[in-house]
């Protein structure tokens, strides 16, 4: 399981934590649900789990082990609200899937990636179709543990259902954890055994 014990947060030269005594486990195979009204630290909380920041106090284990220690590919995969902020500008989208390995064209296709947008660059896109890539880059077979941070808030509502479809399914056939992060109340009881609160 992906694995968060007494984790707390700070951030440089703040008076006080963004996270505080936060204990949370998604098992392999389980979608998990996290709600709580802005600013109480969700993103913040998905970006610990995911390795891009280290908790002020506390661990973050991957199946048991640290997860600053697992050197090469991260089991652990983050997709961002905000695509853009996700790729590297000057790399056409064919470039953004082959450095993930993201090589399953049938989790491409699934995903509605039309072939002549792999030969455009991030800003030749939009937004939804951004975020279509994202998603794809995530969802390789080295991935274990899926965190989707408010990953379809900017996308209409059936784009919505169709990226979670794919996801879901993939999930499944994974055996992969999936952390839900939205506001979306609606879309976290459809598809979470449980919920976490902030």
């Amino acid at each position: 399981m992906l694995s968060a014990r007494s984790v707390a947060f700070r951030y440089p030269g703040a008076a006080q934590d963004v996270l505080s005594g936060i204990d949370l486990d998604i098992e392999a195979g389980e979608i998990v649900g996290l709600s709580g009204p802005s600013g109480r630290g969700k993103t913040t909380l998905a970006r610990v789990l995911a390795g891009y920041e280290r908790p002020s106090r506390g661990t973050v284990t991957v199946d048991g082990v640290p997860i600053q220690d697992i050197a090469g590919f991260n089991p652990v995969q983050l997709v961002f609200q905000h695509p853009e902020k996700a790729v590297n500008p000057r790399w056409k989208m064919r470039k953004v899937l082959a450095e993930s390995g993201s090589t399953d064209t049938r989790i491409v296709e699934s995903l509605g990636i039309e072939p002549e947008w792999l030969d455009r660059y991030p800003n030749e896109l939009s937004g939804g179709e951004l975020q279509r890539f994202c998603v794809a880059r995530a969802l390789t077979g080295n991935t274990r543990y899926l965190i989707a941070d408010e990953m379809t808030t900017m996308l209409d509502a059936l784009t919505q259902a169709h990226i979670w479809r794919v996801v879901t399914e993939w999930a499944a056939r994974q055996g992969a954890g999936v952390l839900v992060v939205s506001h979306d109340a609606q879309l976290v009881s459809r598809l979470c055994s449980r919920v976490a609160e902030l």
